[in-house]
Order: structure tokens, then C-alpha cells, then sequence
């Protein structure tokens, strides 16, 4: 099939906006249409894609003879209007979809593509009964922009991720400003480059809510007023069972074990499929998961390289996905509902539904004689319950965070992000570690993680987290997933209530999903601390709103984790025996 090449080809949203976008058509008959709707400048090299970024080629859906969209969202790069994070994206969705379906070259059928932020606005789109949608495959995306986004699913602020996405956003409406000679001042650009160059100085800069950097006056403002999951984000939440009754599309969602949206990820999938509002969308809608972080599909990081199966091409599965459902081509074999990357083993495994039918979730007991702090310390992960109370205390001090070392994160800074030897923390006095026996077998962990535990702080409020790590026979130690929960969020997020100094709380840390192998000869590991900085921001631990409290505000809280038979605080793992 020839195609035309149309740049700068416009269209008008219902209220009168301008959009730009370049588009790709057969220069003869009618074909399906794929569009990406992106923020980030339709033609910079990211949006264009490539055998090794989540972002596949949109040349590989030309050459397999769709017609293709890349549209600049509402007040980005070419398009008019002012941009504000998902609050146009579903009408400007709907009004760019019947734009292509009036076409002479569209043949009334549209799919949408795009990873990270035009994954989320596909869930939006989905999610309002829009005609002329047949399918969505969001990469690396979630529908819920709080707990899978902004902040963490226990509450605190993805504070690397905030600063680092809205000092590049304010830095293109500073771009825009400057050329379209609204403004004459280029300082603030300036400013806005230099934290991106090194956001060291603005991660650690307190109070968080004074920062000129940050652009004061835009959305930012809102995000840091609204800690708590409150009604601010109930409305921007496109992943409950209601919103996702409007899901009427099949929906392949793609993602990585080291992706910051991957609990997001797996809970669209999860959503689709429990409330998807037609048999097509439960029934034909996929997951696909691999050893990737957000941004790169190549399994390969620092400390560890997942082999070359890790290494694909995400059009591969996105053509077939719309073929089946654009054009109706029957697949030669079904594709699995579930496929993932099974790490340790380092091998694709299909799988009939998640979490797995045949999962076995089981308790592994923190235990030690007082003294669990660092590698070096005496923590214990049992498979029997402990015969005796004790607990393992800790001094957290904010000025004095526990850095972050590896995760599901942004920005991918190497040995920052994914898979990290923890060797560059774990000696330190804030962290504790629980660690099984040597494993004669291989012990698989496949699907969500969760730490219950008993803890008490002489604290109003303060973080734990819980980090997942696979401990090699020479030493290094590999972390696979974690989570972190501020305690006023105990109750949900929804709920904050203070502590009580020093009252033990049952208290339950998500610590995300994950699938790996524990091969003979390793162990398991727990770390538990109470701060991962920047990823995540300090706790002051005095009660009061986070992000308008200086440094120099903070209290040091001394934190408890208490384990033994009437407190059995415990690792609660997914457990896959075949």
C-alpha cells in the first residue's frame, strides 16, 4: 500500500482549539487508522519510536498498511489552547477520533497507541464510550493518575518523578511563551533547564510548595494542596469498576516489572477484564509484562541483563492486536491472555489469567534477636510462625534520607533506576533485613507482594517501606519490587489519621508485582527503612502538611517493627509451584 504523507494537518476541537497533527494515509482506498495523541512534541525522536523504547515505530504500523496519526496535545508544540494534565484529553480524544472516521481515506475504524502519558489519555478515551474506538493498547500507562502516578499507592509523593515531568512541561510553555513573544525573559526557562540538568538541588529544596521552579500558579499547585486521595482525585480516577463499565474495546496493556506504573498497569488489565462493559473488552483484552522500566523494552541495566529474550519489538504485538481487531484476521494461534517475563529463569512464560489461577500466597515470618539492622544484622524470614515477641527499632532522621538504589522510577538515571545491587545502602543502620535460609530449590514469586507488619514510632506520622530482594551466592543483592506507606494512610488514603506515639499499628505496605525465580543457592531478602529519596518525598514525621515544611521543620522519629506470635508481622508472597 502507498501512503501520503500530510504534515501539519489540522482539525477544530468543539470549543474552537486547533490541533496539529501529521498524518500518514493510503493514498488510494481506506484503511484503519492509529493515533497517538502525545504532549511531548509529535515529532521529537521519542514519539517516533523504535525497536528498543516502549514507544513502537509508527513506520512498522505504515508498512503493515494502517494509516497513522501523531497529534500534539491541547497547548503543546504546534497545537493552540493551553495545556492542563488530562483535563481536555477526553473531548479533544472524542473530537480527533470523529475527525478521522469523517475522512475519505478512513474506513471508520480507529485504535489508539502510545506509552506513559498517551497510554493514560487512551483510558480516558476508552472510558467515555467513544465512537469509532475499537481497541487501545496503553504502554507503561495507568488509569488511576494518584496512587499510580503523582503520589505512591501508600501515599507519598513520587517527588523525582513530580519534579522531573513538570519542569520538562513548564520548560515547553516556557519554549512556546518566548517564541510566540509573549515573553521576553528567558530566566525562568533557564531555570526550569538547569533542574532537569541536575535535579538534585530541586528534590532536596524545602518547602516543596515555594518552589518558583516548580511553576507556581499551574497544576503543580493543586497536586501538592491535595496529599490525600480526596474528591480533587476521585474525578481524574478512570480506573473503578463504573468507569471502566464504559470500556467497550479490547485493550492490550503492556508494561515492565521495573515500570513506576506497573501496579497501574496490572489494575486497568485487571479492571478491564472484572468490568469491561462488552464480552469483547473482558474476554480479548491481553497483558503483556517484561523486564523493562519505563522507558526502554531491552532488559538491560547496570547491574543486570535479563539475556536477549528480554530485547523485542513492541509493534510485533501491537500489529497483531490490530489486526485481530481492526480488520478481523483470525490469528494462525490464539494469543495468551497473560504473557510475561518470568526474571531468575530470564524466559517468556504464557499464562491463562492474572494473577495466576494456580498462585499460592504465603506467609514468611520477620524474626531476630533484636539486632536486624544492615546485611550484617540477625533479621530472619521464617516459614514458621516465631515462638517469641521481640522487635528491631531504627532511627530515621529526613535530613539524612535513605537514598534511593534502584526501583520503578523517573527519571532513568542510570544505576538509579531497575535492578541495583543494594550493597550501596544496605549497610547502613536505618535499614533493616530479613533474609531466608539458602534455597536448595528454586522458589517462584510471581504476582502482588505485600508486607504486614506491626510497627510504632515515637512519631505523629512517618514512612515504612518494603523493598523485595534476591540475594545472589556471591553476594549481590537484587532488588525486584517495593512500596513505601506513610502511616497517616493506614486507614486508606482517603482517611488520614494521625498516630499515637509510640501505639503499635497493624499496618499493611503493597510492594507492587512481580515475577522471579529464586534460584538453588539464593536467598530471599526483606529490607524495611522508612524514606527512598528522591523517588519518593521525606516524611517530616510531625503531622503537619508535608510539602509546606522546611527541612529544617523535621523531627527524627525512632521506628519500631515488631514481630513474634502475638505480633506476626509478616512477608505475604505469591508463590507458583510447576
Amino acid at each position: 500500500m502507498t501512503h501520503v504523507y500530510e504534515p501539519n494537518t489540522t482539525m477544530t476541537t468543539r470549543d474552537g482549539v486547533t490541533l496539529v497533527a501529521d498524518v500518514w494515509r493510503p493514498a488510494e482506498g481506506t484503511a484503519p487508522t492509529l493515533l497517538m495523541r502525545t504532549p511531548y512534541n509529535r515529532r521529537s525522536t521519542g514519539m517516533l519510536g523504535s525497536a528498543n523504547t516502549s514507544v513502537p515505530s509508527f513506520m512498522q504500523f505504515v508498512n503493515a498498511g494502517y494509516a497513522v496519526m501523531i497529534q500534539d496535545a491541547r497547548g503543546t508544540s504546534a497545537s493552540e489552547g493551553r495545556f492542563e494534565p488530562k483535563v481536555n484529553e477526553v473531548g479533544d480524544g472524542q473530537d480527533t477520533i470523529a475527525w478521522i472516521c469523517d475522512q475519505s481515506w478512513s474506513d471508520g475504524s480507529v485504535a489508539m497507541f502510545g506509552a506513559s502519558y498517551m497510554g493514560m489519555v487512551q483510558w480516558a478515551v476508552a472510558g467515555s464510550d467513544t465512537p469509532g474506538l475499537r481497541a487501545i493498547v496503553p504502554t507503561t500507562a495507568a488509569a488511576d493518575w494518584y496512587s499510580n502516578l503523582w503520589y505512591s499507592q501508600g501515599g507519598a509523593m513520587s517527588l523525582s518523578l513530580d519534579t522531573f515531568w513538570n519542569s520538562m512541561m513548564y520548560m515547553g510553555e516556557e519554549q512556546r511563551a518566548l517564541a510566540s513573544g509573549a515573553s521576553q525573559d528567558p530566566s525562568m526557562l533557564m531555570q526550569l533547564g538547569g533542574s532537569l540538568l541536575y535535579p538534585d538541588p530541586v528534590n532536596e529544596a524545602t518547602p516543596l510548595a515555594e518552589l518558583a521552579v516548580h511553576g507556581k500558579g499551574r497544576w503543580f499547585d493543586d497536586w501538592i494542596a491535595h496529599p490525600d486521595f480526596d474528591e480533587y482525585w476521585r474525578s481524574q480516577d478512570w480506573s473503578t469498576s463504573e468507569r471502566m463499565s464504559h470500556v467497550t474495546v479490547p485493550v492490550l496493556s503492556v508494561g515492565g516489572w521495573y515500570d513506576l506504573k506497573i501496579s497501574g498497569t496490572v489494575e486497568g488489565f485487571l479492571g478491564v477484564r472484572q468490568h469491561g462493559g462488552s464480552p469483547g473488552a473482558r474476554e480479548q483484552s491481553r497483558l503483556v509484562i517484561g523486564p523493562w522500566d519505563h522507558m526502554s523494552v531491552t532488559g538491560r541495566f547496570p547491574d543486570r541483563y535479563f539475556g536477549m529474550l528480554a530485547e523485542v519489538d513492541p509493534s510485533i504485538e501491537h500489529i497483531a492486536f490490530y489486526d485481530q481487531h481492526l480488520r478481523g484476521v483470525t490469528p494462525a494461534a490464539a494469543a495468551p491472555r497473560v504473557r510475561i517475563f518470568v526474571m531468575g529463569i530470564d524466559q517468556w512464560r504464557d499464562e491463562e489469567d492474572w494473577p495466576l489461577p494456580d498462585t499460592r500466597y504465603e506467609d514468611f515470618y520477620l524474626d531476630s534477636a533484636g539486632s536486624a539492622a544492615t546485611r550484617h544484622g540477625d533479621g530472619r524470614l521464617l516459614i514458621a510462625p516465631p515462638t517469641k515477641d521481640t522487635l528491631d527499632q531504627f532511627t530515621y532522621d529526613p535530613r539524612a534520607a535513605v537514598p534511593t538504589a534502584g526501583g520503578a522510577l523517573l527519571p532513568a538515571t542510570p544505576g538509579m533506576i531497575g535492578p541495583v545491587d543494594q550493597s550501596v545502602v544496605d549497610g547502613r543502620e536505618d535499614i533493616l533485613c530479613y533474609v531466608t535460609d539458602v534455597f536448595d530449590e528454586p522458589i517462584e514469586v510471581t504476582g502482588p507482594v505485600e508486607l504486614r507488619a506491626f510497627v510504632s514510632s515515637s512519631a505523629l506520622d512517618t514512612d515504612i517501606t518494603a523493598k523485595l530482594v534476591d540475594v545472589y551466592p556471591d553476594g549481590r543483592a537484587i532488588n525486584l519490587c517495593d512500596g513505601i506507606l506513610r502511616l497517616r494512610y493506614r486507614n486508606g488514603l482517603d482517611r488520614p489519621e494521625l498516630l499515637e506515639p509510640d501505639q503499635v499499628y497493624d499496618v499493611t505496605i503493597r510492594m507492587g508485582v512481580t515475577s522471579n525465580v529464586f534460584l538453588p543457592g539464593h536467598r530471599l531478602r526483606l529490607d524495611v527503612s522508612s524514606s527512598n529519596f528522591p523517588r519518593f518525598d521525606r516524611n517530616t514525621n510531625t503531622g503537619g502538611f508535608i510539602s509546606g515544611e522546611s527541612i529544617e521543620d523535621a523531627v527524627v522519629a525512632t521506628n519500631r517493627v515488631h514481630h513474634g506470635p502475638t505480633q506476626p508481622s509478616r512477608l505475604v508472597l505469591p508463590l507458583i509451584s510447576r
